[in-house]
Order: structure tokens, then sequence, then C-alpha cells
């Protein structure tokens, strides 16, 4: 009896013992979950599957996986990104990279699996949703990795993260061509005027909001060469160039409007975006929490997905 009420103790030990690490992976508490929420990349995926919806609705498309397919690249992809750039990132975003650092296997298994069945569902938009799932992969494996030669030694190479615009450029071109592209070709539509239009002004969101949290990360990019346009031209006129951007976006949605490659509702619902990035670039330089606003300005496209709603539903 002894041994008997032994072994249940030992195996009611082990069993606490294996509830105790399973449920240390996971959050404790609602900071630990909106620590997890951020640090992982998880929320920009909720971003990027509104943005592939205000796509469809822009571009007039019908539902389809695209949305989902989208936000499970996005979270692979900064995932992946935030894996590898975790020693870097120590000086710029301590708190994150103490987060990837902790969860660094899990966050492996979690963007490998994110990204196959990202891969799986694309296939049922056919070979061109498959190559535009693919797509984005591929750019950051360009933008993240060590293979570009370099001025300097013989054998220095460099990433394109660490090109001056090229790195912004990248970003925002393979996420514009993804929002735009992979609804189209699981509805099987073609790219139309409408679609340029409608790809443009992601471009340009983008590359805006790609650069807005290089102001809160510009003494860590500095520190390690990356050269973004904080680093090369101060914040102050960092503050000036995007808003110039957006005031160019606000220019290109005026004009399609005129010609009648978008609808009034939908010009509103965008122009709404661009309001609230103006009000957010505004703010650059003249604001204690950089990471705050930076987060912020990510909202932009929800801002957009309420008003795009609303506008819509009253039409």
């Amino acid at each position: 009896m002894r041994r008997t009420n032994q072994t249940l103790s030992d195996v009611g030990s082990t069993a606490a013992a294996l509830r105790s690490t399973l449920f240390a992976r996971f959050p404790s508490s609602p900071g630990r979950a909106w620590n997890a929420l951020v640090y992982s990349s998880a929320y920009l995926s909720l971003i990027a599957m509104a943005e592939v919806v205000i796509v469809s609705t822009l571009l007039s498309l019908p539902p389809s996986p695209a949305a989902v397919v989208v936000g499970l690249v996005v979270f692979a992809v900064y995932t992946n990104d935030r894996l590898a750039d975790v020693d870097t990132d120590v000086m710029s975003n301590p708190g994150q990279a103490a987060f990837v650092r902790r969860h660094r296997d899990v966050l492996y298994v979690l963007a490998s699996i994110a990204y196959g069945l990202a891969v799986a569902l694309s296939v049922l938009g056919g070979p061109i949703a498959l190559a535009v799932a693919l797509l984005p992969g591929v750019f950051w494996v360009c933008y993240a990795t060590n293979w570009i030669p370099g001025s300097g030694s013989v054998g220095r190479v460099q990433r394109l993260k660490d090109v001056f615009l090229v790195n912004t450029i990248v970003v925002a071109l393979a996420w514009a061509a993804t929002l735009t592209l992979l609804p189209l070709a699981f509805a099987g539509a073609p790219i139309t005027i409408p679609t340029l239009v409608v790809f443009s002004y992601f471009f340009l969101r983008v590359f805006t909001n790609t650069e807005i949290p290089n102001v809160r990360d510009v003494d860590g990019d500095r520190a390690i060469g990356v050269r973004t346009i904080p680093v090369v031209f101060g914040v102050t006129r960092t503050r000036w160039i995007l808003s110039a951007i957006d005031c160019c976006t606000a220019g290109l949605v005026v004009l399609a409007v005129s010609l009648e490659f978008l609808s009034p509702a939908h010009a509103l619902a965008l122009l709404a975006g661009i309001g609230y990035s103006l009000s957010v670039t505004s703010l650059i330089g003249r604001v204690e929490n950089e990471r705050l606003l930076a987060k912020v300005a990510e909202c932009e496209y929800l801002v957009v997905f309420v008003v795009l709603t609303l506008a819509v539903s009253l039409s």
C-alpha cells in the first residue's frame, strides 16, 4: 500500500510538473497576452487580413481564402524576421528581443506551420495564387540574408535590409503585390487600372508605415550600420518626408475618383486612413513613446476598414 501511494504521489508530481511546463509557455496575465500578441507579430496578421478585405471591397472581388493566406504568411515572415534579428534587436527593442529568445523554439514551429498552411490554402486558388503566396518568403530571403556582394574587403556581403531606401522599397513592393494580387488570383480576375491604383496606394502606405518604426530604432540602426530615412535625414526631416508621401497618396486617391477608377464611398475610407496617418506622422519626434506611435500608425488600416464598412453599408 505504501508503494502504491508513493507511486501515485510520483505520478501526481510528474503530472503537476508537466502542467507547469506546458502552461509556462502561455501568457498568465493580460499583460503577457498583449506582449505575445505584439512581439510574435500575430497582431500584424490580423491587420493584414483586414487589408485583404479592403482590397477585395475596392476591386469588387468575391470572398475567398486570400485573407487567411495573407494573415498566415505575414505571421510566418515577420516571426522569422524577428528570430533572425534577435541579436541586433537587443538595443533597439529589448522587450521584443527577450520575448523572441525566450520562446524561440515555439516561434520557429508556429512560423513553419503558418507558412505551410498558407501554401496549402493558396493551392486552392491555382498556380498564380501559389506563386503570390510564396512571393513574400522569397523577398524576405533576399531582404534579410547576406547574399549581395558589398564594397570593401573581398567576400564581404550585405543584406538588402542594410541598403538605404532599397530596404523599405522591397518591403513595400512585396506586401503591396501580395495584398493586391492574391485576391485577384483567387477570383481569377484580370489586372486593371483600378488594380494598379490600389497597388500604388498600398505601396505608398506600406512605405510610410515601414519608416515610422525606424524612428524609434534610429540609435540601434545607426549602431549596426543599417541606413534608413531617419538615420540618413534625421527625425525632423523624416516627419516632413513621410507627411509628403501621405499627401501624394491623397492626391492619387482624388485623381482616381475624378477618373472614376474609385467610387466616392471607397475614396472616403482611403482618405480617412490618410488623414489618420497624417495625424500620426505629425507626432514623429514630438512624443517620447516612439514605440507606441509605431503601433498606432499600423492601425491605419483598421480605420480604413471601419470607415469602408460603414460607407458600403450606407451606400
